[in-house]
């Protein structure tokens, strides 16, 4: 059989099924050669295609790639519970001057945590895809740290849905957060919001989930 004949899938049954050491180093190099590049198309097409079933998955895009509200009808109603911590740095003046209740516009803890409360409620205004829930409970605390020196903030958000409240949450936080600077910015401009985290959520199919922790 002439060399020049010899096609790629001939060069892969040639190593398969036959003895290598009957062709010349020529054609030995060139059957290499031909598995070699073979094997590459095979592990290209293999890694397309697992990228193409990791993209399907994400249930947030449709078949164009285009961003879409999950459709969760058929989900089951389940009771879902998130928790969302975050941080207010400020210098120790600013912060005495909170504590002492002598801010300028006045109550700024419980102004910011209202705020908190408010944006819970109108996440799916704010977030464009989330949904639009009958939340069952907010809670939202403003703990004093004078070793920060400021403010940790905690939202706790409860709902019986066919989907979580992680952004209801976040969102409480993030809000008490701006709402606490607005209120003391003219103390101090130099504030700073820090490490807002989701630290646990609990209930629907994904499982439970605990910052630091193991994962339901």
């Amino acid at each position: 059989m002439s060399e020049k004949g010899f096609e790629p899938l001939t060069f892969w049954f040639v190593a398969k099924c036959s003895n290598p050491l009957s062709y010349s180093p020529l054609t030995k190099l060139r059957c290499f050669t031909l598995i070699t590049q073979q094997c590459s198309i095979v592990a290209e097409q293999g890694k397309a295609m697992q990228e193409k079933e990791q993209f399907l998955s994400l249930s947030h895009l449709d078949d164009r790639g285009e961003a879409q509200m999950v459709d969760v009808s058929e989900k089951i109603i389940t009771r879902r519970e998130a928790i969302a911590v975050g941080k207010v740095i400020m210098s120790t003046q600013t912060f005495s001057t909170i504590e002492a209740g002598n801010a300028p516009k006045g109550d700024v803890l419980g102004t910011a945590k209202i705020a908190g409360i408010m944006a819970a409620k109108q996440t799916a205004n704010l977030i464009p895809m989330c949904h639009p829930l009958p939340i069952h409970k907010i809670k939202v605390e403003i703990t004093p740290n004078p070793t920060l020196p400021g403010y940790e903030i905690q939202a706790k958000v409860v709902v019986k849905a066919e989907t979580g409240v992680e952004m209801e949450a976040l969102t409480a936080v993030s809000v008490a957060a701006l709402t606490l600077y607005d209120m003391a910015k003219a103390l101090e401009k130099s504030m700073q919001i820090s490490e807002i985290r989701l630290v646990s959520k609990t209930g629907g199919k994904s499982g439970d989930y605990f910052a630091g922790g193991k994962s339901s």
